[in-house]
């Protein structure tokens, strides 16, 4: 099996109960090992008192895509820590685009960053996550 494959059959495997994902509207774009896209269109039920994207659907967003990622080499992967500065807003009715990158994986050990964009390309936020590979698997894989 090729590491595309594992990525991608593992992100089958957790997309199939991510309902929190799902609930708030998000879109796995792609995953191959050790990165992921997904997107969200900004709507009405995202939007803060302000009148722009709520910050924990930005996240939320960064969250998810941080999730896939570290978890596209089919052994389960849980948040050690997380954290994300905020740089313009997200704008009702625009595409935002998490794109996360695992920087390193040592051991059980791994640290992804994310890069959240608008719909004009502009940096809405930067993500980084340090992820903590446990006991299980996605799918089982013959040997």
């Amino acid at each position: 099996m090729t590491e595309e494959e594992r990525a991608r059959r593992s992100a089958e495997a957790m997309w199939t109960t991510d309902t929190a994902s799902q609930w708030v509207g998000l879109r796995l774009v792609e995953v191959g090992p050790g990165r992921a896209v997904m997107e969200m269109a900004v709507e009405d039920h995202h939007l803060n008192g302000h009148g722009i994207c709520h910050g924990g659907f930005i996240f939320t967003l960064a969250d998810s895509a941080f999730a896939f990622a570290c978890n596209s080499h089919n052994r389960v992967a849980v948040a050690q820590h997380n954290t994300i500065t905020y740089l313009s807003p997200g704008q009702r009715g625009e595409v935002l685009r998490a794109e996360a990158v695992e920087m390193s994986l040592t051991g059980r050990s791994g640290l992804t960053d994310v890069t959240v964009t608008g719909g004009d390309g502009r940096k809405v936020a930067l993500f980084r996550g340090a992820s903590r590979q446990i006991k299980g698997q996605h799918f089982e894989e013959e040997a």
